[in-house]
């Protein structure tokens, strides 16, 4: 396979259409096109679907991971041999909150590498298997322990999360006896894909049908904020809301604790790099995490 065409295909797929493609290689659309039918010829499949963004087919997806790991080698290898001044994409699938709290420390890390650039997907937990199945991220924080094939497997700990509201709303849904409403006290979530809260909410109310006031916020710093401002209940990281809880910004509203086990999951590659991201993600999580 010819390696031109293969960067090409994971130009369109990472910048999602054959113009912005072009623009980061430095080429016209018409050549990404040609390319791209060529490497389809040669492989006698069609390989991207196009669409707005333009996505993978299911062959294009395999060639893709394929690719991915190839340009990691190569880029690793032009960097040993000095050859050009290749830079080394590490793409990772992260939770909004490990990003926002105990995942920092990663960075200082990765800022001592020569030519190693990250390259950060947000995404719920359990929705990052599907990036790391693809091949769109070399690595991902996820909740789920078995590995994915091809992939190595570190359990990092465990994100503790807590129910916490400002006080101002935990009066206002609070009756004489201490009881909270839960069924009508407005509540936040990331997105429509946060499983955490969604269940969480499900399990204090047993099942009991409710026409709920629920507001996304699809920032972790953002979400935090909301819940702070009054906007709604959230379950919040106790990384996350501890200084909250401790100035009275926010209070905690029961005892219940949620524990969400974290795994770091990665390819399974001969890879300096990669084996030295493993250990800075492992580190930063043994210092933060329980």
């Amino acid at each position: 396979m010819n390696q031109t065409h293969l960067a090409t295909l994971l130009a369109v797929l990472e910048e999602g259409s054959f113009d912005a493609a072009a623009d980061v290689l430095g080429i016209s659309p018409s050549a990404v096109s040609q390319r791209i039918k060529a490497l389809e010829s040669d492989i006698g499949r069609v390989l991207v679907r196009r669409s707005s963004p333009v996505v993978a087919t299911e062959s294009g997806e395999v060639l893709a991971q394929a690719a991915r790991r190839m340009a990691l080698l190569q880029a690793e290898t032009d960097v040993a041999l000095r050859r050009t001044i290749a830079r080394v994409p590490l793409s990772i699938a992260i939770n909004a909150d490990s990003l926002a709290t105990w995942f920092q420390p990663v960075f200082s890390e990765v800022a001592k590498w020569d030519n190693a650039t990250l390259r950060l997907r947000i995404e719920d937990e359990s929705r990052s298997m599907m990036l790391l199945r693809r091949g769109d991220c070399l690595g991902a924080i996820t909740t789920e322990a078995t590995a994915v094939q091809g992939c190595e497997v570190r359990h990092l700990g465990v994100l503790r999360y807590r129910a916490m509201a400002s006080p101002a709303l935990r009066d206002a849904y609070t009756d004489r006896t201490g009881t909270i409403d839960w069924a009508h006290m407005p509540t936040l979530r990331y997105g429509p894909n946060d499983k955490l809260q969604t269940n969480d909410l499900d399990g204090r109310l047993e099942g009991k049908p409710v026409n709920r006031r629920v507001s996304e916020i699809p920032s972790s710093e953002a979400f935090l904020e909301a819940a702070r401002r009054g906007l709604g209940w959230a379950l919040v990281a106790e990384l996350q809301g501890r200084e909250l809880v401790e100035s009275g910004d926010l209070v905690l509203l029961d005892d219940i604790v949620s524990d969400v086990h974290l795994y770091w999951q990665y390819w399974r590659l001969e890879s300096t790099m990669l084996h030295d991201l493993t250990a800075a993600v492992v580190t930063a999580a043994a210092e933060a995490l329980d």
